[in-house]
């Protein structure tokens, strides 16, 4: 797999709330800036998805990928790509840590698209699509 992006921002709310938020895949649509549709698949017992069908405005192209997730409430959410028709490979994660004022979000993402992207340009939009969305995750908990 190809190296990934990481990068961290604080936000001033406790690390369950923020979790929560990211974890209602099915708000994305309002808050992550670029996704057009989500379709949980999966939950678990708790109510969290497990797996679910994203349609995104990727920048170059609109993309379709089905993730499977992993759930450590409230510290850590991960989540791995299906192979499908535009993604080979995708493996992300949010981890939530008090920092003592509010909570340090670090978002880490790793993709592997199915069509050609020059390596820098590939870099560049993970940098973006990671700083939107930790910008949008900002916003939509502390509602400002």
């Amino acid at each position: 797999m190809t190296e990934g992006t990481v990068q961290r921002m604080d936000i001033d709310a406790g690390a369950a709330e923020i979790y929560a938020v990211a974890a209602d895949l099915a708000s994305y649509t309002d808050w992550a800036q670029g996704v057009k549709s989500v379709e949980i698949l999966e939950t678990n017992d708790e109510g969290l998805p497990t797996k679910a069908t994203f349609k995104v405005d990727a920048m170059m192209k609109e993309i379709t990928y089905t993730l499977d997730y992993e759930h450590d409430v409230p510290h850590l959410m991960t989540w791995t790509a299906i192979p499908g028709d535009d993604i080979r490979e995708m493996q992300g994660s949010y981890e939530f840590t008090d920092n003592g004022i509010g909570t340090s979000v670090v978002y880490a993402l790793r993709v592997d698209p199915t069509f050609s992207v020059p390596g820098f340009i590939r870099r560049q939009a993970e940098k973006t699509l990671i700083g939107i969305a930790l910008r949008g995750l900002k916003q939509a908990t502390e509602g400002g």
